[in-house]
């Protein structure tokens, strides 16, 4: 069994890799492809309301993974990311089968339980609020 202070690393290392994963995505969605290139590629997924979900979505992935890097506020931030990836298995991957290399839920699925993870289980050292 992990002592409390092994834990805590696992989880710091897991609150940093995520963080910097998200905060990736939401700097291409913002500075490479803009609030409407996203909602263009929302609304040919289906996505509801595509601007205004790629103004969220983006926002979420770049203060949140800004967030989780710095260990502030990585509850929330991990809750949201996990919503936002919620969405894209049922919306964008599902469609696709398993498989990454198809563009299927692979992917976003580990995301999402990396983000549960942190979301219940905080951000461990380092951050303001475990």
């Amino acid at each position: 069994m992990a002592s409390g202070s092994t834990q805590a690393c696992g989880l710091t290392i897991l609150r940093i890799v995520v963080g910097i994963v998200f905060l990736v995505h939401g700097y291409q969605k913002l500075f490479h492809m803009g609030f409407h290139g996203v909602a263009g590629f929302f609304g040919h997924a289906g996505i509801p309301l595509p601007m205004v979900s790629a103004v969220i979505v983006t926002l979420v992935e770049f203060v949140g993974g800004i967030m989780l890097v710095a260990g502030i506020g990585v509850r929330i931030a991990a809750a949201l990311n996990a919503v936002d990836m919620t969405v894209a298995v049922l919306f964008v991957h599902l469609k696709h089968g398993f498989g990454a290399q198809n563009g299927g839920f692979e992917y976003p699925l580990t995301l999402l339980a990396a983000t549960l993870c942190l979301a219940l289980s905080g951000g461990g050292m380092f951050s303001l609020k475990k």
